[in-house]
């Protein structure tokens, strides 16, 4: 596949939105992953839809100029940072020194031009050399700062601009980026990283300024509900800045085969626990602290009820109707609300559902492989359509065909440590010795983010000494939310070749796929298995036990094996098991 540079997109003039070019460059060098990805498809979105479609949800990727790598790296080598850079030291202090350093002249030009213009929205998206790359997309592991752009007064734009700037340039070298890049066949020093400046897509309420629906699409689904199939893909969508699905894993997943059909569950009252109750959105007025390093400097996470102030949930929620324990599409009825996009998915009174099918469609045969797209949307306020949809993003999806079969009585037997029902992946993996596990007789809910932190020194050792594991925990790997399961990034678990999730008792089970941290899971071609809280398979907790430890904590241990253990995954079924010998 074709990659696409710096000189093959049209220079940044000065005019971001009045411009003729609505994609442009400021500077030489690499656009990066997450830019090159966007270039691939311009021309393909502008054809992917009929007129009839195109007239209701107009597709566009939104305007944007990206700083390529000729920049970042002026401003290492201007402000001698390479040495803090690679240090082994704490993000805060990498992300102090690049705001004390100096952006080139020749770039500072160009961003006071653009802030001078624009008084919307901005988002400062990483797009790494990396980024997105076939089999190690680095999804979730740079930083994206969305900053309000509405001062008054234009030096204040561009200072806060510059901020955004440096701190995604910071990024490429915080610790996660570094665990990460461990995982692979690269180096810290092979990176670089170029910027894209894009509007946000979203319109303002008051001090809010959020998109009505953000998602993740899928080609290819590895929890298939119903009569779904894995081929058919999946879709997850959530109001408000996209957040709410990448990074804190809330959305509503659906098929696109079978967007009317609800998520299983045993009662009404379960949707109600399981839907979005909260969204992000771009803070418009005053920010709580001035905190240029911190990724959520003015973005704030607002109520489900403020939406529904703002006049936004019209088109994205039902409600509950409790005297007769129903639920009513749209919010006309009193009640709690349940955003499960029912007026667009089972109403039809927008065509998203076929407009993101044909996406994917056309995506998949523009890159020749499976894909993921990000995107967001606006809906006119009365009617929903016309629509205006912003493709954000598209990155490959890295799928094993390798033929493994696992029947049910393949998941039986005195030397199953693991077996499971419900695994992502595929194939077969025997050179894993180690098992890191988090203790059933010591985790407690309140310890995740301490559990978190443990787990990324004992992976930072296990990758220095070339050792993959397996890794077993309770609750959602990744949560954003401490009260949900461990709140790992990827980069503290990366060397792990196989991980076990163990619901909590009160958990969904429900994993949410369209999460950065997901896409990492599918790319590095780690086995997931997703075990219930009450299933008929075993974990063999008396096995584990019983094997030598070489580390432990009050929290962790970690096991290590004479022989390797055997890990199966039939990517068909989603059957999976792990044996000892």
């Amino acid at each position: 596949m074709a990659t696409t540079d710096a000189h093959e997109i049209p220079a940044f003039d000065r005019a971001f939105f009045t411009g003729k070019e609505q994609f442009t460059r400021i500077g030489t060098g690499s656009i990066g992953g997450k830019a090159q990805g966007l270039a691939r498809v311009a021309d393909v979105l502008a054809s992917a839809l009929a007129p009839e479609l195109s007239a209701q949800v107009a597709v566009r990727i939104p305007t944007l100029t990206v700083i390529a790598t000729q920049f970042f790296d002026l401003f290492l080598e201007d402000n001698d940072l390479h040495d803090v850079a690679l240090a082994d030291t704490r993000d805060d202090l990498i992300a102090h020194a690049f705001q004390r350093a100096e952006l080139s002249p020749q770039l500072v030009g160009d961003l006071r031009a653009l802030v001078e213009q624009v008084r919307s929205p901005l988002a400062v998206r990483s797009s790494s050399m990396l980024e997105d790359a076939m089999f190690e997309p680095f999804a979730s592991v740079y930083t994206t700062k969305m900053i309000p752009n509405n001062q008054q007064d234009v030096d204040t734009r561009f200072r806060k601009l510059v901020e955004a700037v440096k701190y995604v340039y910071a990024s490429t070298f915080f610790g996660n980026a570094k665990s990460y890049i461990r995982a692979t066949r690269h180096q810290t020093t092979d990176e670089k990283m170029a910027v894209i400046l894009q509007e946000v897509v979203g319109t303002r309420h008051g001090s809010r300024y959020y998109p009505q629906i953000s998602g993740v699409a899928r080609s290819y689904n590895f929890y298939p509900l119903g009569h779904a199939r894995p081929s058919e893909g999946v879709i997850d969508l959530a109001i408000g800045l996209g957040k709410t699905v990448v990074d804190d894993g809330v959305a509503w997943s659906y098929s696109p085969s079978y967007p009317h059909a609800n998520p299983p569950y045993n009662a009404v009252r379960d949707l109600l626990k399981q839907t979005q109750t909260r969204f992000w959105a771009v803070h418009m007025g005053e920010p709580a602290a001035y905190d240029p390093i911190r990724e959520t400097e003015y973005i704030v996470q607002y109520d489900l009820a403020d939406a529904e102030a703002d006049g936004t949930l019209a088109f994205v929620a039902s409600t509950y109707r409790a005297t007769d324990d129903r639920i009513v599409m749209g919010t006309r009825t009193p009640g709690p609300r349940i955003v499960d996009f029912g007026p667009i998915l089972k109403g039809e009174q927008v065509p998203l559902n076929e407009v993101l099918r044909r996406l994917l469609k056309a995506c998949e045969e523009a890159l020749g492989c499976m894909v993921e797209v990000e995107f967001a949307a606006t809906l006119d306020e009365a009617r929903g359509v016309p629509a205006r949809l912003g493709f954000l993003q598209v990155r490959p999806m890295v799928l094993t065909h390798d033929i493994v079969d696992i029947g049910p009585q393949d998941l039986l037997g005195e030397r199953t440590v693991v077996a499971c029902e419900s695994v992502l992946g595929n194939g077969i993996v025997d050179s894993v010795r180690d098992v890191v596990y988090v203790k059933p007789e010591t985790f407690h809910i309140t310890r995740t983010t301490e559990i978190a932190h443990e787990l990324g020194e004992v992976n930072g050792t296990l990758l220095a000494e070339g050792r993959p594991y397996v890794l077993l925990g309770f609750g959602r790997w990744g949560s954003s939310d401490p009260q949900g399961g461990i709140p790992v990034n990827f980069g503290q678990i990366s060397g792990a070749r196989a991980i076990v999730e163990i619901a909590l008792p009160d958990g969904s089970g429900m994993l949410s796929q369209g999460s950065h941290f997901f896409h990492n899971i599918t790319s590095f071609k780690v086995c997931y298995f997703s075990v219930e809280y009450e299933q008929r398979h075993r974990i063999d907790w008396d096995w584990l036990r019983r094997q030598k430890v070489a580390h432990e904590t009050d929290l962790l241990r970690l096991i290590r094996l004479d022989g390797p253990l055997e890990i199966r995954v039939d990517g068909r079924t989603g059957r999976g098991v792990i044996r000892h010998d």
